[in-house]
């Protein structure tokens, strides 16, 4: 068994499936509590890559970087966090708010509506070229000579990043969530949301604030794409969108732990289908994943079955 190659793709997809989880947090996190698939999802992670290339570009780029890169890293982060969350409430207040009571094709309708008016807008305004993150020597490989790793296995600073950075957002999240008065009450609303309302919590600050947190969330993820890849375009939150889509699906939607593990299925599927078959077929595995589970079980890997209130 060639180990280099599978400890690099095994790091490639911890590190890509990172991504997917961040965002795929933000589907569940939404789908629990007003049982609403935001498909506009995946363009607020767009944007917030976008919002760490506008900071790169604010401080000088690489060839004239005004301060440390360690800081460029946690401002890009901040602001992309808070963009992201300011926008997804945006998105919440004007575009859902009224909806909540309608079918729900309605929603459903509109997150499509808010999609593409996203992914145009940003056309629009920043131009359908790709736009290139400075590397800042994100992409250099690590020397692992000091470790027990073959010495050919590739790691990058960038998927350290990445890795360390979504252990910390993830236990930030379930601490909030289990710790603090707005998660009780987020838990409570996602349970029910109407009984809820009548224990006397304000189901609308609730909501206002899961779509806060899960866009920051997102945001966060556009950034780490960015640092990755090394290249942010305005169509490329559909493909993340759908694939943290699925991630969510595969863990079990609605269910936050699930979407972490989902979101890792993905990425390391996508990895090892791209290092041991052809990346002609990663999507095919991906989907086959998804059918299986399916199948085997319809709510997903951590989900729970629905229960009918009578």
């Amino acid at each position: 068994m060639n180990w280099n190659l599978f400890l690099t793709e095994l790091v490639a997809g911890v590190s890509h499936g990172a991504v997917y989880a961040l965002i795929a947090l933000g589907y569940s996190m939404v789908y629990g509590i007003l049982k609403l698939l935001n498909f506009a999802h995946g363009d607020v992670y767009m944007v917030g890559s976008f919002i760490g290339f506008g900071i790169i570009t604010v401080f000088g780029g690489a060839t004239n970087l005004s301060i440390p890169v360690w800081a460029l890293l946690i401002v890009m982060l901040l602001c992309a966090m808070l963009g992201g969350g300011l926008l997804g409430v945006m998105i919440e207040r004007f575009a859902y708010r009224r909806l909540r009571n309608a079918p729900r094709i309605a929603p459903l309708i509109t997150a499509l509506g808010v999609s593409f008016f996203l992914e145009n807008a940003a056309q629009l305004v920043l131009g359908a070229q790709y736009q290139s993150y400075d590397s800042f020597g994100w992409k250099s490989p690590i020397a692992l000579r000091h470790f027990t790793l073959p010495a050919s296995t590739v790691i990058s600073y960038a998927e350290v990043i990445i890795i360390a950075g979504t252990i910390v957002l993830v236990v930030a999240l379930t601490l909030f969530v289990q710790r603090t008065q707005l998660g009780k009450a987020m838990r409570a609303t996602s349970f029910d949301r109407e009984a809820a309302a009548m224990m006397g919590i304000d189901v609308d600050n609730v909501i206002v604030a899961t779509f806060f947190i899960g866009s920051a969330l997102a945001g966060a993820a556009g950034v780490f794409n960015g640092i990755e890849y090394q290249q942010v375009w305005p169509y490329m939150g559909f493909t993340a969108g759908l694939y943290a889509f699925i991630a969510a699906v595969v863990g079990g939607i609605g269910n936050l732990p699930g979407a972490v593990l989902g979101g890792l299925t993905i990425g390391l599927a996508q990895a090892f289908s791209i290092g041991y078959i052809s990346s002609t077929f990663s999507d095919a595995v991906v989907f086959a994943i998804l059918i299986a589970v399916m199948i085997v079980r319809p709510s997903g890997l951590l989900g729970k079955a629905a229960v009918s209130k009578v």
